[in-house]
């Protein structure tokens, strides 16, 4: 087993990584191992603790409920010295060599470092639902698309959205994976004066929901006029907020979405800062997030250096 210098408060880092999910506990094995300086503040927050059971995370065959992961990439990183904190950042700003990383107002900690890797993650926007998280914890309630619509094989499936165009393209990449899918927006959502309840590819388009739960293993789903639908699987598109309001002085570079812009390397335009995950634009998963972390620690390793002091 290889070792890694403890991180000290007091004495500049070579980073400090900011969020714990597996994005940013790959980027703290990789530095690690490259025997570099560093700390990892763990706010308690990926997004991945919420998956039920991932069953296309590579090396699972069987599946992996996401604690059960986080846990597995907890122990990889801790077993090369890797110095994990409880605690929520609240600040991240510039010094003359460097960066200085604040906790948030009452936790007096603070740590100096070269670099900072951001792998804060985004938080999904989630509709208002009876029995939302007995729903999610049973695959009622699904967030990714991509990761288990495989598991949704010929459910009744909805799309729930703001934006019609965008719950549609949602539903019809749904549709390789079941013929029953609908779309459900607020009335505001469909084009004035269209009346229309049906795409011209054939997914219903149901107006103006009331009222969201989960009633006897599905969604159940209450309408403006009386009406009621129940669902197998209910994914809602409703977008995504980026964690970047710690590096706010900072305002590195972001897209129409927030999320912040990287170059290959994943740093941002701001030297010394990087990202990598969900925070990054681009595809949110897991398996993109490691390959992110493994991209920045090695830039990071390579721009420090290259010989024990």
């Amino acid at each position: 087993m290889a070792s890694t210098v403890p991180a000290d408060p007091a004495g500049a880092l070579d980073c400090v990584v900011v969020g714990a999910g597996p994005a940013g506990l790959t980027a703290a094995t990789y530095l690690a191992r490259y025997r570099r300086r560093i700390v990892v503040l763990d706010a308690g927050e990926s997004r991945a603790r919420l998956i039920p059971a991932s069953h296309n995370c590579p090396g699972f065959p069987l599946g992996v409920a996401g604690n059960r992961l986080l846990e597995r990439y907890r122990t990889h990183a801790v077993r090369y010295g890797v110095d994990i904190r409880a605690g929520r950042v609240g600040e991240v700003g510039r010094t003359d060599d460097g960066f200085l990383v604040q906790m948030e107002q009452g936790d007096a900690r603070a740590w100096t470092a070269a670099n900072v890797i951001l792998a804060t993650g985004v938080v999904d926007r989630l509709p208002a639902m009876e029995g939302r998280d007995e729903a999610i914890a049973h695959g009622v309630l699904r967030l990714c698309a991509v990761c288990d619509a495989y598991e949704a094989l010929d459910q009744h499936i909805a799309v729930l959205g703001d934006d019609l165009d965008a719950a549609l393209a949602h539903a019809r990449f749904l549709r390789t994976f079941s013929r029953r899918v609908a779309v459900i927006v607020g009335q505001g959502a469909a084009p004035d004066g269209s009346g229309r309840r049906v795409s011209d590819d054939g997914i219903g388009i149901h107006l103006g929901p009331s009222r969201l739960a989960l009633v006897q293993g599905k969604c159940q789903v209450r309408f403006a006029d009386g009406s009621v639908e129940h669902y197998d699987t209910l994914y809602p598109v409703l977008g995504a907020d980026p964690h970047t309001q710690l590096v706010r002085t900072l305002a590195p570079g972001t897209d129409a979405q927030g999320a912040l812009q990287v170059d290959r390397h994943m740093q941002t335009d701001i030297d010394g800062l990087y990202a990598i995950g969900d925070l990054v634009s681009g595809l949110n998963q897991i398996s993109v997030a490691v390959g992110h972390a493994a991209v920045a620690a090695t830039a990071i390793h390579r721009s420090l250096p290259q010989h024990l002091a």
